[in-house]
């Protein structure tokens, strides 16, 4: 019997597309002989829909048709299933699934927000857990924890977006401690959304009006001289782990940009994805790269044990995609930052690695499987209920007595 797989994908994040073109790409890899694919699309204003046209990447073009044929559904548990049913009347149950593989980026969906519902209604799910997504999400948790573990990062100061409203000339003066240039982060966007590189005040001063529309929170470290970037993929839980081949990533910027990343010139087709696309677009398949980076066995050892160690002290689970920063004249190895859900499932450093696509999923499916067995074989609640008894002691009778105490 195959499993039934749900793939949710978009959400309102600034990373919808991206999570799109990620989602396109692993369900046309799934193995079909051995999975039923149910994509399920949360759109921006986060509407479920699930239908077989979601699986054809040329629907997003329009997607007034996906609200005029998908089915809108909600995703609950029903008499020992987890089962999408129509919102609509009438109220019936489209499909059940056993495991969801969210194909998620950015706020309010990789953020712990969405694992956090999957985790409430019961149902297994793929990658990390709901304290791993927050703290992989939101980098400024990130990196004071990373901190605490001793793990090399670059010097880093963060604010409230309040704090800068209310006294910014006490902040600038906190940030340029810093040595210039620093590069301005929102703490939880990804995709190098709202993200700045300044060289003085005046740009730092329009980096942060920038960054500030994207989060609450602000994060501003110092710039990498001499900088070679590169990416590595850790796969497992926080029992084992194993490491993909590593890659350079090449910019004609400071840091690889939204640009860099996604956004290409003319006609072409996603890898991966039958249908064509009018923008060229393949996700983090498509950016420019050295694979494997030129790097010596030393320096190389050292990126493959920092990553385990990252994903480890975070609590991560599946497929993460940890970015490094490397100062090529000193031959510094600096941590940047976790991805918990990269960009095409960072697929090309497995495959660099001689492990394809869909054996990418199948380890994922079974880490996601084994994650649930141990998640459900502890105890989270007490089959004694202290109210039994309640009204026989007083009962709401006995809470008036305290009710100015309460109050």
């Amino acid at each position: 019997m195959k499993v039934k797989v749900g793939v949710i994908f978009g959400g309102e994040s600034v990373e919808h597309e991206v999570s799109v073109i990620s989602a396109m790409q692993a369900m046309n890899k799934l193995d079909q002989d051995k999975y039923d694919i149910i994509p399920i699309y949360i759109t921006k204003d986060r509407e479920w829909y699930t239908g077989e046209m979601l699986k054809d990447i040329e629907v997003y073009q329009d997607l007034s048709l996906i609200k005029k044929y998908g089915k809108n559904v909600v995703l609950y548990y029903r008499n020992g299933a987890f089962v999408l049913q129509k919102k609509s009347f009438p109220k019936s149950i489209v499909t059940d699934i056993d495991i969801v593989l969210p194909i998620v980026h950015g706020t309010n969906v990789e953020d712990g927000g969405l694992q956090g519902y999957l985790q409430t209604v019961g149902v297994p799910f793929v990658g990390s857990d709901v304290y791993a997504s927050v703290v992989g999400q939101d980098k400024v948790f990130m990196k004071d924890i990373w901190k605490n573990a001793n793990l090399p990062m670059t010097n880093y100061v963060w604010f409230y977006d309040i704090d800068y409203k209310q006294d910014s000339e006490s902040v600038l003066e906190k940030v340029e401690k810093l040595d210039y240039p620093v590069i301005v982060k929102p703490a939880s966007t990804g995709s190098s959304v709202g993200i700045s590189v300044c060289s003085n005040r005046e740009e730092l001063v329009d980096a942060i009006d920038d960054a500030i529309q994207y989060d609450k929170k602000i994060l501003v470290e110092e710039v990498v001289q001499n900088l070679k970037e590169v990416n590595i993929a850790v796969m497992g839980n926080y029992e084992r782990q194993k490491v993909s081949e590593i890659e350079e990533v090449l910019s004609g910027h400071k840091f690889l940009t939204y640009a860099d990343k996604y956004v290409g010139g003319g006609k072409g087709k996603l890898k991966g994805v039958k249908a064509p696309m009018k923008t060229t677009s393949k996700g983090m398949a498509s950016a420019n790269r050295k694979l494997p980076a030129d790097l010596p066995d030393k320096l190389r050892k050292e990126v493959e044990e920092i990553a385990v160690e990252a994903f480890k002290v975070l609590g991560s689970s599946g497929n993460s995609r940890i970015d490094f920063l490397i100062d090529e004249k000193t031959n510094k190895v600096y941590i940047n930052e976790i991805n918990s859900i990269p960009g095409s499932l960072a697929f090309y450093l497995w495959e660099a690695k001689g492990v394809d696509f869909s054996s990418v999923l199948d380890e994922m499916i079974n880490i996601g499987i084994k994650d649930y067995k141990k998640r459900v074989s502890k105890t989270h609640s007490f089959e004694t209920n202290i109210l039994q008894g309640f009204a026989a002691h007083g009962g709401v009778k006995g809470l008036k007595g305290m009710k100015g105490k309460l109050q």
